[in-house]
């Protein structure tokens, strides 16, 4: 009988260029935009996106979500990112930090989460950030953006640069609408959340990359907003 990781590939392909599609299990992207060069890798069964954010000036590296086939990401992350110094964990479902452990004894990372969740990460977090604050890599500076019903304290990021904005929502938002949420109460806090921290302040151009699968943007969903509240998922 075969052993289901043999067909798990050895490193991760990377491609350079944008399209917000992946070909699969370790396979990503690169692209630059502005101050920024960004990553997109897909890790793990549940295809699960990491994404790498990079001062291009400083070389500072952002890790987000180290969620899966820690050795590959390591070995990745140190021939392609070794100014990496930080890892941010958008929420506390297990899928987003399977390979957190193994990522940060071996890279020496600082952890990031928020107080609402950190407690269910099974890693400690050394720094904790809420809606409002602001995570510095180099000369980027990338806003926290609370988005919570999805898990009690979910973060997002957006970069804001002169070449295009960038919101990393984690399970938050996908193409088609919020992540999943248990009951009305969390799917009614998730959406008020989305529509007055994200639809009601940045723009239809601004690129969405979630935590799963493809990315989309504000442009493409926005008109879905009334459909998703009356749904109620």
């Amino acid at each position: 009988m075969s052993n289901p990781t043999d067909s798990v590939p050895e490193h991760i392909t990377l491609t350079e260029g944008y399209s917000g599609r992946l070909g699969g299990r370790l396979t990503g992207e690169r692209w630059t935009v502005g101050p920024a060069r960004l990553s997109k890798i897909s890790v793990g069964e549940m295809d699960n996106n990491v994404y790498v954010i990079e001062s291009v000036s400083t070389g500072e590296v952002l890790l987000v979500d180290a969620a899966n086939d820690a050795p590959q990401l390591i070995a990745h992350l140190r021939a392609e990112a070794p100014g990496v110094k930080e890892v941010l964990t958008t929420h506390l479902h297990a899928d987003h930090w399977i390979g957190l452990p193994e990522t940060v004894d071996a890279l020496g990372l600082t952890t990031i989460a928020s107080p609402g969740d950190a407690g269910d990460i099974h890693v400690p977090t050394d720094r904790h950030v809420s809606h409002g604050d602001e995570i510095v890599v180099g000369d980027l500076r990338l806003g926290v953006i609370g988005l919570r019903g999805h898990t009690p304290d979910g973060i997002g990021l957006v970069l804001r640069t002169d070449e295009g904005t960038h919101l990393f929502p984690g399970d938050s938002l996908f193409p088609g609408g919020p992540g999943k949420t248990g009951t009305p109460e969390q799917f009614a806090t998730l959406m008020d959340d989305l529509e007055a921290r994200v639809f009601a302040v940045l723009d239809d151009d601004v690129v969405v990359h979630p935590g799963h699968g493809d990315d989309t943007t504000l442009g493409a969903e926005r008109p879905n907003l009334g459909t998703w509240r009356d749904r109620g998922w």
